[in-house]
């Protein structure tokens, strides 16, 4: 790498000033994010951004959505159960039609075989969105292969 430059210097330090992260002062100066990054240590500037506050924000945000997680899954067991105790109630099967358009209801002691396989159907689809939810909130979340490249990727700023 050739040295740098005090323009480069100079450029680096005055946007580093005024709040700018290393992707934006290399699109503004046209100087390379690896160089820009290696002037910054040399001058010993930093891009990590908001430190303790920031931590703070992102575990709120995650215990704000852990908690909408444990809502939805609630609501999806509650859904299931539900439509379980339909399965065997007494359910109603109506049509309209015929020459006079007319409507006649039949009242069964259960649903029909293909609307107990729709119920079916529809309580598995519950039950897998209830569980990968309780999955997902057992299993150790706190640097997720995503929350670990994010992470990683933002280091140096991208603002």
């Amino acid at each position: 790498m050739a040295p740098f430059t005090d323009r480069e210097r100079e450029q680096v330090a005055e946007l580093h000033a005024k709040g700018k992260g290393r992707n934006a002062i290399s699109r503004e100066t046209g100087i390379h994010q690896k160089r820009v990054s290696a002037i910054a240590a040399e001058l010993g500037l930093s891009f990590q951004r908001g430190g303790a506050r920031t931590a703070a924000a992102t575990e709120a945000r995650k215990a704000d959505a852990a908690t909408r997680r444990a809502r939805i899954e609630e609501q999806a067991l509650a859904a299931a159960e539900k439509l379980l105790g339909q399965m065997f109630d007494k359910a109603k099967v109506f049509n309209f039609g015929g020459k006079e358009n007319d409507y006649n209801e039949v009242e069964h002691n259960e649903p029909p075989f293909a609307d107990k396989r729709a119920i079916a159907t529809s309580v598995q689809a519950l039950m897998a969105t209830a569980l990968k939810i309780a999955e997902h909130d057992r299993a150790d979340v706190a640097t997720s292969g995503v929350d670990a490249w994010l992470e990683h990727m933002t280091e140096d700023g991208d603002d």
